[in-house]
C-alpha cells in the first residue's frame, strides 16, 4: 500500500464529506447533514490511522474506537463528543431510528453538532501532513 496516496485519498474524501454536510445543512436536511459530519470525521481518522500504523484502517464506524486505535490522547469531553457523533451514523442509516433522529436533528441541534464536529475534524486533520 502506498501510504501517501492512501492518506491523500482519505483526507480528500473527508473534506468532500464535510462539504456535503455544509450543502445538506443549507438545504435544511439536518439529519443527513449530521450523518456526513460523522462520515467526515470517520474518514479523517482513517487517514490518521494509516499515517500512524502504516496499514489499512479498521473496518468500523465507531469514532471512539478509531481515535483510540490512532493512539490519540483525547479529553473526556472529546470522547463524549465522539460518542454522540457516532450515533449520527446509526440514527441516519437504520429505519427504526430515522424518525426519532429526524425529530432530534433540529436546525439548532444540527448547527451545534456541526460546529463541534468541525472542531474535532480540524483537530484530527491538524495531525496529518
Amino acid at each position: 500500500m502506498d501510504t501517501t496516496e492512501a492518506i491523500l485519498y482519505w483526507k480528500t474524501s473527508a473534506n468532500d464529506a464535510f462539504d456535503t454536510s455544509d450543502k445538506l445543512f443549507e438545504s435544511k436536511k439536518f439529519d443527513h447533514s449530521l450523518f456526513f459530519v460523522h462520515l467526515s470525521i470517520e474518514k479523517i481518522l482513517k487517514a490518521l490511522f494509516i499515517q500512524i500504523k502504516q496499514e489499512s484502517p479498521l473496518f468500523t464506524h465507531d469514532l471512539v474506537r478509531l481515535a483510540e486505535s490512532c493512539e490519540l490522547i483525547i479529553t473526556e469531553e472529546q470522547n463524549f463528543q465522539l460518542v454522540e457523533i457516532s450515533t449520527f451514523n446509526i440514527s441516519a442509516r437504520y429505519d427504526d431510528y430515522k424518525l426519532k433522529f429526524y425529530k432530534k436533528a433540529t436546525e439548532a441541534y444540527s448547527a451545534q453538532w456541526r460546529k463541534t464536529g468541525k472542531t474535532l475534524f480540524d483537530f484530527f486533520a491538524s495531525k496529518l501532513p
